[in-house]
């Protein structure tokens, strides 16, 4: 598997499947690897050297898994994704541009 950019998080309950996603914010979530066994072992391994975050959800990578490579994600998933990306965002600390949590206001509307 290539570098790894946090831009890229990981889905799979355990070492036997594994599914790297991309996601630029532009575009849908692409599938960029994925793998069973030896090569989600592998996967998921670069992502953990990377800082990749991973997110455990067994039966969300065995659909994923039956995206081709290099495939955007169907609009029935984005629901799904949406989450793994969230988690990946609040483990690294960020939030989308323009959004504001509920309960918190911009600080510039606060000036």
């Amino acid at each position: 598997m290539p570098d790894a950019p946090r831009e890229k998080p990981v889905v799979g309950g355990s070492p036997d499947i594994a599914i790297a996603l991309r996601y630029d914010g532009d575009n849908a979530p692409r599938v960029v690897a994925k793998g069973r066994e030896l090569l989600a072992e592998e996967i998921i391994r670069t992502a953990q050297q990377a800082g990749v975050p991973l997110y455990p959800d067994t039966e969300l990578a065995m659909v994923l898994s039956q995206i081709p490579l290099g495939e955007e994600i169907p609009e029935n998933l984005y629901r799904a994704i949406a989450e793994v990306i969230a988690f990946a965002y609040i483990l690294a600390g960020k939030v989308p541009e323009g959004f504001n949590p509920p309960g918190q206001t911009d600080i510039a509307e606060d000036a």
